[in-house]
């Protein structure tokens, strides 16, 4: 078996692609934030693909890790020469190895905080990227404000000189660069939130003006925020995927990431101090993101929603699962064509009709193996920027909202912590204690879940959602997931 490092990348099988240029070319000129699986697969893997027609060589990235958890993450590339092994499941079995060496350094900001301020400063770095999930923005899900008292926020202020917070760090390596006169870098965001640029500007903002008003006048008006839509199902690396990978192509690879053949980035070009040639590496260079992003959240990301939690209470436990049942395919379709779609505006160049039935045939790919209980996670995060917004627009137009409102109390019944077989669900969110909580009463005060003000403003006081929302809590506690389904599907065409 073959250790993945810089020696012996001559060593590995044919079958593997390994990186073309010469590593110690490369110098950082990306910091990103949140070095997971998806950015592996997405981002790292865009510019190691420019770095191998020869571009982009000063455009190297450098990880920074924030969780106590990205500890592990610092240990197992540092020991590998940065590179990982990204695999390709193809649906048909095929899998497609390539290392990936565009990150060139990894930094855990807990141990050397003062080390990541003085990398943000350096003005080598012209990008600093991030994907911190939903829930790293700190703000509130329905009001939007960034959370001052936020216990970790509260120290960042008190002691700027010693972050311990994404927001901390960034801010004080753009405070460090002002002061220099070193001109600030792009701040570009690559996580799935509806105007994910503008949310980035208006956190980021929020936190420095509480700590320097003339400071976040700075940034807001010097710093660039592109907007940007990104794509790629990438399941969580399973023992069985680093197991595969050194028995098939003989590669020792502590932390491999396997996700789907399709990918899709589309970027506002909106850059303050230049941009890696992105478009060389099939990146989509657009003045407004907007449609795109909405059709990604409302389309994608909100049927995720609609599969994961029915799913899980029907018995199903991967995505290809539910996606091989017709009946979850229609009642996705429906979604799709009848409530989401009807929410979006033209988008360019993008065929709905084949994107919708696209998005079927990626989820049932058997070979991701993309768990239900990765959709599932997190749901305080995802509803309310994913699905609560198509129901509003619904709403407002008088158009069909019955799927939406089902999904919401798939979510409730989900929410109860044990599925229509009584087998256990290991619930995982922010707020799990409280949504339990709520959950529990769900036969005794029906519309407990959706009065939760913090994740549904007032829909609870809406005639027409809080009906259909009942309706479906009703069938799934009498019927069951199927029949609600069912219910669903064959009333097709009413509003």
């Amino acid at each position: 078996m073959t250790r993945l490092n810089n020696a012996n990348l001559g060593r590995l099988a044919p079958e593997v692609a390994t990186p073309s240029y010469d590593r110690g070319a490369v110098t950082p000129g990306i910091v990103h934030f949140g070095v997971g699986g998806f950015h592996r697969a997405h981002q790292a893997m865009y510019l190691d693909a420019l770095m191998n027609r020869g571009e982009a060589l000063d455009w190297g990235i450098v990880g920074v890790g924030v969780m106590p958890g990205d500890r592990r993450m610092r240990e197992v590339l540092a020991a590998q020469d940065h590179l990982f092994t990204l695999v390709i499941k193809h649906p048909d079995g095929r899998r497609e190895p390539r290392v990936i060496g565009s990150l060139v350094d990894y930094l855990f900001a807990p141990d050397d905080p003062a080390g990541v301020v003085e990398r943000l400063a350096d003005p080598a770095i012209r990008i600093v990227s991030l994907t911190v999930t939903e829930g790293g923005y700190n703000f509130h899900p329905v009001s939007g404000e960034f959370d001052l008292e936020n216990p970790d926020i509260r120290h960042d202020l008190a002691h700027p000189e010693a972050p311990k917070t994404t927001f901390g760090l960034i801010v004080e390596g753009l405070a460090r660069r002002r002061e220099r006169g070193i001109p600030p870098f792009t701040l570009m965001s690559c996580d799935n939130i509806q105007g994910n640029g503008e949310v980035a500007k208006e956190t980021f903002t929020a936190y420095a003006r509480a700590r320097d008003p003339e400071l976040a006048a700075w940034i807001a008006a010097e710093v660039a925020f592109p907007n940007a839509m990104v794509d790629r199902i990438t399941p969580v690396t399973a023992e069985s995927d680093i197991a595969e990978l050194s028995e098939r192509f003989d590669v020792e690879d502590a932390w491999p990431v396997v996700c789907e053949p399709f990918t899709q980035w589309v970027l506002e070009d909106r850059f303050v101090a230049g941009r890696p040639p992105l478009e060389m590496a099939g990146v989509q260079l657009v003045d407004d993101v907007v449609p795109y992003e909405l059709m990604k959240l409302r389309l994608l990301n909100a049927s995720h929603q609609a599969l994961c939690y029915f799913g899980t209470l029907a018995g199903y436990r991967y995505a290809h699962e539910v996606c091989r049942d017709p009946l979850f395919v229609d009642f996705l379709l429906d979604y799709m064509r009848l409530e989401g779609s009807p929410t979006l505006a033209p988008v360019p160049g993008i065929d709905l009709e084949d994107y919708r039935l696209t998005l079927i045939e990626r989820f049932a790919n058997p070979e991701v193996k993309d768990t239900l209980a990765r959709l599932c996670a997190e749901s305080s995060d995802r509803i309310p920027k994913w699905l609560v917004p198509v129901i509003r627009e619904q709403l407002a137009r008088g158009g069909e909202i019955r799927r939406s409102a089902a999904v919401v109390a798939s979510w409730a019944r989900y929410a109860e912590g044990v599925d229509e077989r009584g087998e256990p669900i290991a619930v995982v969110d922010r707020l799990r204690e409280e949504l339990m909580a709520i959950a529990a009463e769900n036969c005794i005060r029906p519309t407990a879940f959706i009065e939760n003000r913090e994740l549904f403003g007032d829909l609870a006081e809406d005639p027409r959602f809080r009906e259909a929302y009942l309706s479906a809590l009703t069938s799934l506690h009498e019927g069951g997931s199927r029949a609600t389904l069912e219910a669903l599907v064959t009333t097709r065409g009413e509003a």
